[in-house]
């Protein structure tokens, strides 16, 4: 076991290194500093000066790689490769194009982030198993029929949809939460309601039809006929056999979502101003600030490797049957 986490912890490293040089080509080699230059002052008049100062001022006028006109090491290290994006492997973010460090950023804007996030995975996970349990516990009735046209009817309307409609009913004509903003303390409430709860019915259609497949096709194998036989009740295959042996699909999804909590929803946090990284993601994106944008990209990568690993851990966890040699 230990063995396996090793190698899958070197495999990751593999990877981020690669995200790491793919992502440098692709913001440096060809999205030029000069094409940054442009797009940050604005237009495509711009002059030569004022590209050229903008790249000093951010340290992008050095060659990309190597550095002939520096001796020895550093014809290496006076490159925008090592300033720039070996640091990251360190999550040293630096600075961004407008000076201000990353970093303290992240920390600061991971809070609210978790703020909406966390009570929105742990009640969605609830509600979508719950609701997709009481669907296969009343197979082939109305109740089943009904819910599956719901879950069909729900996944097929935009999550802007249930964000615009969400503040119009309960912001503007029923008045009981703000618009948008963010507080701590209780005052947090009234602001995460709305973005939770239209968190909660955006996910629910897709989700809870994905998960009744799932236990529909655990409900026809030998073992829940052998435990129909022996006398258990339907809710007890449902509760002790079924959900858990249908546990590990849901794993694969749950667990290795669990690090991108820490992200932010990008969508979410714009609409509600909630001042966490998914918006802090979409400003740099707006503002034309490669840097943060880098930053969040390699950031997103590495907890996603993370979560693919706590995920085939928990495999074990879920089910005797799984070892690693």
């Amino acid at each position: 076991m230990i063995g396996y986490i090793l190698r899958r912890l070197l495999y990751g490293l593999l990877i981020l290194i690669g995200v790491n040089l793919f992502t440098f080509i692709l913001f440096f080699a060809v999205n030029t500093p000069d094409d940054m230059a442009r797009l940050s002052i604005g237009g495509q008049r711009v002059s030569a000066d004022a590209i050229e100062k903008w790249k000093v001022e951010r340290g992008y006028d050095k060659p990309l790689f190597v550095n002939m006109a520096q001796p020895g090491v550093k014809k290496y290290t006076d490159t925008i490769f090592y300033q720039r994006s070996l640091p990251l492997l360190t999550f040293d973010f630096g600075s961004s194009d407008a000076g201000r460090d990353i970093g303290r950023e992240i920390k600061a804007r991971m809070g609210p982030s978790l703020a909406l996030a966390i009570p929105t995975f742990v009640l969605g996970l609830a509600a979508s198993v719950a609701f997709s349990l009481m669907l296969v516990f009343f197979r082939t009735t109305r109740l089943d029929f009904w819910g599956v046209v719901l879950c069909v009817f729900m996944l097929s309307i935009s999550g802007l949809f249930y964000i615009i409609a969400g503040q119009w009913l309960f912001a503007k004509l029923l008045r009981l939460v703000p618009y948008s903003g963010f507080a701590w303390g209780w005052d947090a409430v009234k602001f995460l309601a709305l973005p939770v709860l239209v968190a909660l019915v955006s996910r629910l259609g897709p989700e809870a039809r994905f998960y009744r497949s799932l236990f529909l096709e655990e409900i026809g194998k030998d073992y829940v006929r052998t435990a129909r036989s022996k006398g258990l009740s339907e809710r007890v295959v449902l509760f002790r056999h079924v959900l858990r042996n249908a546990m590990l699909p849901i794993l694969t999804g749950t667990v290795s979502a669990l690090p991108l909590l820490f992200m932010g929803s990008l969508i979410a946090e714009s609409f509600f101003g909630i001042p966490g990284l998914g918006s802090y993601t979409i400003d740099a994106i707006s503002g034309q600030d490669f840097s943060v944008v880098r930053a969040m990209v390699f950031l997103g990568a590495a907890l996603y490797i993370v979560g693919l690993i706590l995920a085939d851990i928990s495999y074990t966890l879920a089910d005797p049957r799984v070892r690693f040699e």
